[in-house]
């Protein structure tokens, strides 16, 4: 990719440093390899979680998962599993676990500004014991992410606090059109905006558990 030449390019580690600083100790002691008992709480709390992954070439993904806080099962001190759902079948962040097993996880709670980093390797896993506790609302997930933990830590909540996040007095839902008039304008679908609307509309809320 060539950058605008009005752009200035940092190319290396050095020069990152030089213009960041180094980081605070507190920000480097702060990595664990195990689950503590707050990270343990915080999992349980928790009712949404993003991971990324990429491909073999570098091809990077991120895929939102949210279910009833606690759905992110802790299996030991250094192992998780994350039940899968019904979705759109894409897979690509599964797919890029076949080809390249390292993930990133951000696990948040409603209201907290703080969130849960956890960074290790993962395993698609289609039968084990523990999937019988995963049942939600009678959907057995077919598959699960495990993943074996290699760094954890809490992260600071800057990002939010500047983002405003979760004051509902900053959100602004409606300044956008509804995602059937811009799934429509975005991507060729058979289907009439109003269909859309009908489709995204309160039956959606009954497919969240139906295969």
């Amino acid at each position: 990719m060539t950058l605008a030449p009005e752009f200035t390019e940092i190319t290396s580690a050095e020069e990152l440093r030089e213009l960041l600083g180094a980081p605070m100790p507190r920000a480097v002691d702060k990595e664990r390899v195990a689950l503590h008992d707050w990270d343990r709480e915080w999992l349980a709390r928790s009712p949404f979680c993003l991971i990324a992954t990429s491909d073999a070439a570098g091809n990077c993904d991120v895929s939102p998962k949210g279910d009833p806080p606690g759905f992110v099962r802790v299996l030991d001190d250094t192992t998780l599993a994350i039940p899968d759902r019904p979705g759109n079948r894409r897979a690509d962040g599964f797919l890029n676990v076949l080809a390249n097993p390292h993930v990133g996880l951000i696990h948040l709670i409603p209201g907290r500004r703080e969130t849960l980093r956890i960074n290790g390797r993962a395993r698609l896993v289609r039968e084990a014991p523990f999937f019988d506790a995963m049942v939600v609302k009678g959907h057995r997930p077919v598959l699960a992410l495990v993943v074996e933990i290699e760094q954890i830590f809490f992260h600071c909540g800057k990002a939010l606090m500047r983002s405003n996040l979760w004051k509902p007095g900053e959100w602004e839902p409606g300044a956008l059109p509804s995602h059937a008039r811009i799934q429509k304008d975005v991507q060729f679908t058979k289907e009439s905006v109003e269909e859309l609307e009908e489709y995204y509309g309160p039956a959606y809320e009954k497919k969240l558990y139906r295969g």
